[in-house]
């Protein structure tokens, strides 16, 4: 079974979010989505300072066999982007909750967060899914 942290929230599309007391949320993609994507070679994020959409397209992730949208799962500003991962995109598949962030987003709405699964209905989104 794949790592499904107890202190996130996340998205069916298989991202995660984890918000900060300041209302700044980090965004990821989750355990089981780097185990189905393969090794990653490119993440594609959207740029500082422009507005994601919750539940919408924010990116891609590409590995050796697949290519993937990345969605955001909440709506707000682009504050920063993992740019570590320009060079080191394995970064997803190592340590997809820490190094491999994507990108940080000043919530505009932090009611998205009830729309969003908790990690128990997210296990049981991936148990399906396997």
């Amino acid at each position: 079974m794949s790592d499904i942290p107890l202190d996130l929230k996340y998205l069916e599309t298989h991202q995660w979010v984890r918000v900060l007391d300041d209302g700044i949320a980090t965004v990821g993609v989750t355990d089981f989505a780097q185990q189905q994507l393969g090794d990653v070679v490119y993440i594609g994020v959207p740029d500082v300072g422009v507005t994601v959409n919750g539940g919408e397209e924010a990116g891609v992730a590409e590995s050796v066999k697949s290519a993937s949208d990345v969605f955001s799962p909440v709506s707000g500003e682009v504050l920063a982007v993992n740019e570590l991962l320009e060079d080191e995109p394995e970064k997803v598949n190592e340590d997809p909750y820490g190094d491999g962030w994507l990108f940080r987003v000043k919530m505009s709405d932090p009611g998205e967060l009830d729309g969003l699964m908790d990690p128990d209905a997210y296990a049981a989104h991936v148990a399906a899914e396997e």
